[in-house]
């Protein structure tokens, strides 16, 4: 990936948090996710009064990109006031899909707090490569 699309793809996640519904939390997250077929899916974070209900940015994305037919993932930005890290929850829904797959994070101005591998931020993940 070059410096350009991963600039691309953190503009794409930054203006993807401008959505978020962060009432409780006041912290918006945006996510920007690029599949194999080079298509790019967004996605905010949603919260839910019952806080078990929220929806991370990531997962939004993900879900999105399932829905759409889209597998295979090549890396996904994720922009949050702070460069804030992925939950582990939203880790875990990552490599289900693709383990092997570019995870950046940066803040609102755009800087790179994390650049690496999935399989980098979630070692030992559990996946389908795990059951029998």
């Amino acid at each position: 990936m070059t410096e350009a699309q991963k600039k691309a793809l953190i503009a794409a996640a930054i203006q993807a948090s401008e959505h978020a519904y962060a009432p409780y939390s006041h912290y918006h997250v945006g996510a920007a996710l690029l599949t194999s077929t080079g298509k790019i899916l967004l996605g905010c974070n949603v919260e839910n009064a019952s806080y078990g209900a929220t929806i991370c940015a990531e997962r939004t994305a993900v879900v999105k990109a399932v829905s759409e037919g889209e597998r295979d993932f090549e890396a996904i930005a994720v922009a949050t006031q702070n460069g804030g890290s992925p939950c582990g929850i939203c880790r875990q829904f990552m490599f289900e899909f693709s383990p092997e797959m570019q995870v950046i994070i940066a803040d609102f101005s755009g800087k790179i707090h994390l650049d690496m591998p999935l399989k980098e931020l979630l070692p030992g993940g559990f996946g389908p490569h795990s059951l029998p």
